[in-house]
């Protein structure tokens, strides 16, 4: 039998690590954030427990303990696969779904006493979701870059612009819209492109082209204004 100030510490590592998790990922704000992680990490190493203590009592013997255990993994999944959005050609919430699915099993590891491991599995988590996604951006940065577009919100307008993406082959990564910084003038959009460029790109009659659109008013390329006045560019 697992004493009691054993159960109290792996409760508590378990509580404490699927926060730290968690906590990155609330930052983030991400799907599942703080209080699931520790849910999650707290209920695998719950079960694990029984796992061990539960079948011990009489009556349990001949009972294999590790199939209630087994369930976690399986069952871990219906709670990640709804962090997961399909949002047009994008897919977001998987990275949150699999810090779920590892915060279950570093959960387990600590139910069953297995720290080295399970601590060790938490600091490579960490620093997966905190370091490797300031690398992951770093590489990305290079490969696409960021239209801003400032404009009144015609129908069609989304549309017309992305045709005109298309007739410069660049591709459309993601798109944000918002209207947030522009209360005060109703009608007024904030439309965020994610592109990758070609390499051969005339962007002078590509700005020439996008101002033609009936409601664009400003273009922000990379954080740099591009300004419009009597046909002519001006970065």
């Amino acid at each position: 039998m697992i004493s009691t100030f054993e159960v109290i510490q792996r409760i508590l590592m378990a509580a404490i690590i699927g926060g730290l998790i968690g906590l990155e990922r609330e930052i983030n704000n991400r799907p599942a954030g703080l209080r699931t992680h520790v849910l999650v990490t707290l209920g695998a190493t719950l079960i694990m427990l029984i796992s061990i203590d539960g079948f011990n009592l009489p009556g349990f013997e001949s009972v294999d303990p590790s199939r209630l255990a087994a369930q976690v993994v399986s069952g871990i999944g219906f709670l990640g696969a709804g962090t997961i959005m399909v949002r047009g050609n994008s897919i977001d919430g998987l990275t949150t779904a699999a810090s779920l699915w590892v915060s279950a099993g570093i959960g387990l590891g600590l139910g069953i006493g297995y720290y080295l491991a399970s601590i060790l599995t938490a600091a490579i988590v960490l620093l997966t979701l905190m370091s490797l996604g300031l690398f992951e951006k770093g590489i990305f940065k290079r490969r696409y870059k960021t239209l801003e577009i400032i404009a009144i919100g015609r129908p069609g307008i989304i549309g017309k612009i992305g045709v005109l993406f298309g007739t410069y082959n660049i591709s459309i990564k993601d798109i944000y819209i918002s209207n947030n910084n522009y209360r005060q003038e109703v009608g007024i959009m904030e439309i965020t492109f994610i592109l990758k460029i070609p390499n051969i790109f005339e962007s002078y009659k590509f700005y020439q082209d996008l101002y033609r659109i009936a409601g664009v008013e400003n273009v922000i390329y990379e954080g740099e204004t591009i300004r419009c006045s009597n046909g002519d560019i001006n970065p």
